[in-house]
């Protein structure tokens, strides 16, 4: 049980410690690490943190979190937009677009089908996806997933709603390692397997 000297202390311990992969250890060491910031950096953090989950948008486009009603990958008129990448969330942008190789437009799914955690396809954006290729009828769709069982089997979950539609559908080559996130695939790996994407059905054996 721990002893604190302050009950401000314990709560604001309590509340960092509730962060994924912040333990009660290094919650008290941020705390004690706040304490010793100057006080205007410490509320620049708190507003900073507060204004973020008051203001933040999802784009009404490509669900990507913005800022605007429409995010800056959308409205760019330079980009591709007969190209739309699908991906699990806004990490997988910032991967993506770090690597500088890919121009063209993002579908963020806010998710992957997970029934051990009790994802299902009606709790990620999939229906918004097939809708959107409808009505701006692009030319390919790349899968962009973690090479996993739960990415794997969303991808083919789409791949079926997307039959009957006339579009591309690639995936992004294997330089990715099966099992691996693409937040923590290195640019040069990630980027060649972007420039590198196959037709989704070249890698469905035994479906």
């Amino acid at each position: 049980m721990n002893n604190y000297t302050s009950k401000l202390l314990e709560q604001a311990v309590g509340e960092l410690s509730r962060l994924p992969g912040i333990g009660r250890r290094t919650a008290l060491r941020l705390a004690l690490h706040l304490l010793r910031e100057e006080k205007s950096n410490v509320e620049g953090l708190g507003n900073a943190l507060i204004k973020m989950r008051n203001e933040i948008n999802y784009c009404r486009v490509c669900y990507n979190l913005s800022d605007t009603e429409i995010c800056s990958i959308c409205s760019d008129p330079k980009r591709d937009d007969s190209i739309i990448c699908v991906i699990e969330d806004i990490r997988d942008v910032l991967a993506i677009e770090k690597t500088s190789q890919y121009r063209g437009l993002y579908h963020v799914l806010g998710g992957i089908i997970s029934p051990m955690e009790g994802i299902g396809p009606k709790d990620l954006t999939i229906d918004q996806l097939v809708e959107r290729i409808r009505e701006h009828d692009p030319t390919e769709i790349v899968f962009a997933l973690a090479a996993t069982i739960e990415g794997d089997t969303t991808n083919f979950y789409i791949y079926k709603k997307l039959r009957e539609l006339d579009v591309r559908v690639t995936t992004i080559a294997r330089g990715v390692a099966v099992g691996d996130e693409l937040e923590y695939a290195d640019e040069v790996t990630l980027g060649r397997s972007i420039l590198t994407r196959t037709p989704y059905e070249n890698g469905m054996q035994g479906r």
